[in-house]
């Protein structure tokens, strides 16, 4: 089973890169089963069509405004996510609404989606999250992991 671990966001807005910030650490971190692909979506859209199509398993990882503590850190699963997309923080989220809907409408959608989200503190103009929302960071990857291992792919931690 396909699964795509896929971290979006932009960089250049603070927390807002959260995503990406993550995806990598996660790279740097643990060492991932192969049937795990692990997609830097940044702010792109429709373009994620290929490497979503097909995947049985998707992890989101995203800044979100849920109404929680700023850093706060959440998760939601199935038709939460859509819905919570519908209400954008920034324009990418849109393109994945879109990209979802898409997959949908072509037979390709995963069979289950879940998204790893942070309430972020600051949208300034930064490459460096706020120190809140990068103390946040390890329970991200801890709950990504967590969903890893709980459809069978477990990742292990570098040494």
């Amino acid at each position: 089973m396909r699964v795509v671990i896929l971290g979006i966001g932009n960089i250049l807005m603070s927390d807002e890169g959260i995503g990406v910030h993550a995806v990598e650490a996660l790279q740097q971190r643990f060492l991932l089963p192969d049937n795990v692909e692990v997609v830097d979506g940044g702010t792109t859209g429709m373009e994620l069509l290929p490497d979503l199509q097909g995947a049985h398993d998707l992890i989101v990882i995203d800044a979100v405004r849920v109404g929680a503590a700023p850093g706060s850190v959440v998760r939601l699963e199935g038709e939460e996510v859509p819905a919570f997309f519908k209400t954008k923080l920034s324009p990418h989220q849109v393109g994945l609404c879109d990209v979802l809907a898409a997959l949908r409408f072509s037979g390709g959608a995963p069979e289950r989606v879940v998204l790893i989200g942070v309430q972020p503190v600051s949208l300034e103009m930064a490459m460096e999250l706020s120190p809140d929302v990068a103390a946040k960071m390890d329970r991200v990857l801890e709950l990504v992991t967590e969903e890893l291992a709980a459809i069978g792919s477990p990742a292990r931690a570098r040494v």
